[in-house]
C-alpha cells in the first residue's frame, strides 16, 4: 500500500489497536490473535494497528513486532496494517524498517523515551524515522513529543511519506491550529483514551477519525456509534456516551495503566484467549472484571 493509499484509508472510518496476547509464560500467543483478529476483520474498522499502544508496544521486545505484524497481515484479510514504533532514533528506525519489512502498511509513531525533546529534536527524530522507510508513517502526538504547528508543516514539505497525524494531548486550540494550517495534507486521528469521549469535539476541529480501544471487545457498539457520530446523532451518541463509555470509564480510571488492562479483560470476557498484560501493568481486580462483564453484557 502506498502513503497516498493508506491516508486514504486512516481517513475513511474507524480504526483499532487489537491487543497484544501472551500465553501463561508471557511470550506473545499468535493463535489467540489470529482468532481475535479475524472477528473483528467481520466489522467495518478501516485500518488496524499491530503493537500499537492498546497493544502493549512499550512492553514488547524490537525483535517481537515484526512477528506480530506478520501475524496480523496474515490474519485480518484485506484490512491495511500499522505497526507501532517508538523509542530513541536509532532504534525506531529498525523498529520501522523491520515492521516494513514484515509486511507493516504503515508505521505509527509513538513518543520517543523519557525525555523531553525541543522541536529541532522532534523535527530530526521524526524525519529521521520517515527518511528510513518507503512506507507511510504517522505522528503521535502526546506526552514528551508534541509537535507545533510550524514544526509539523516542516515535516509535512519535506517527508512525503508522512501522511498522518494523531493527537492524544487533548489540546483542542493546538489541533484546530494543526488543521487549519495544513489542511487536506494529512489525515487527523483522534487518540485520546477511549476516543469516543472527545469525538464530538475532535470532530468539530476537524478530525475525520479515530481509533477505538472497545472495539476490541464490543466491535458492533463501537461502529454503531462512530456510524451515528458521523451522521450527527447526538440523541444516540449521548445516551450511549450514559449507558455505556462513561461507566467504562469509571472502570478504567480505577486503577494506573487500565486503558489497557480494562481492553484486555474486555477482550477475555469474549472468549479470546489475551491472557495477562505484561508488568509494569497490572490486571483488573475480580470486581472490576465482573463490572466489566456486567456492563458488556448489557450492551450485547
Amino acid at each position: 500500500m502506498s502513503p497516498e493509499e493508506l491516508k486514504v484509508a486512516l481517513g475513511s472510518g474507524l480504526l483499532s489497536f487489537p491487543v497484544t496476547p501472551f500465553d501463561k509464560a508471557g511470550e506473545f500467543n499468535p493463535a489467540p490473535y489470529a482468532k481475535h483478529l479475524e472477528w473483528l476483520s467481520q466489522f467495518p474498522a478501516k485500518v488496524l494497528f499491530a503493537a500499537g499502544g492498546t497493544g502493549e508496544f512499550f512492553s514488547l521486545a524490537p525483535e517481537e513486532i515484526p512477528t506480530i505484524v506478520a501475524q496480523a497481515k496474515a490474519s485480518a484479510g484485506t484490512i491495511p496494517i500499522v505497526a507501532g514504533c517508538g523509542y530513541g532514533t536509532r532504534m525506531a528506525i529498525q523498529i520501522a524498517q523491520s515492521a516494513e519489512n514484515a509486511g507493516a502498511d504503515g508505521i505509527l509513531l509513538l513518543p520517543h523515551y523519557l525525555i523531553d525533546a525541543g522541536q529541532e529534536g522532534l523535527y530530526a527524530h521524526v524525519r529521521a524515522v520517515c527518511d528510513s522507510v518507503k512506507i507511510g508513517v504517522m505522528v503521535y502526538n502526546r506526552d514528551n513529543a508534541v509537535l507545533r504547528p510550524d514544526t509539523l508543516a516542516r515535516l509535512a514539505e519535506n517527508c512525503p511519506n508522512l501522511v498522518g497525524f494523531k493527537d492524544g494531548t487533548g489540546q483542542i486550540g493546538l489541533v484546530r491550529e494543526v488543521t487549519a494550517r495544513l489542511g487536506d495534507r494529512l489525515t487527523y486521528l483522534g487518540g485520546m483514551p477511549t476516543a469516543e469521549l472527545f469525538a464530538e469535539a475532535y470532530l468539530g476541529a476537524g478530525f475525520t477519525t479515530y481509533s477505538s480501544a472497545v472495539f476490541n471487545f464490543v466491535p458492533q457498539l463501537a461502529c454503531d456509534f462512530y456510524r451515528e457520530l458521523r451522521a450527527g446523532n447526538t440523541e444516540y451518541t449521548s445516551k450511549v456516551l450514559k449507558s455505556f463509555f462513561y461507566p467504562f470509564m469509571e472502570i478504567r480510571d480505577r486503577g494506573k495503566g487500565y486503558a489497557v488492562s480494562a481492553i484486555k479483560a474486555g477482550v477475555r470476557l469474549q472468549g479470546f484467549n489475551a491472557g495477562s498484560v505484561r508488568s509494569p501493568l497490572t490486571d483488573l481486580r475480580p470486581n472490576e472484571i465482573e463490572d466489566l462483564r456486567n456492563l458488556i453484557e448489557a450492551h450485547s
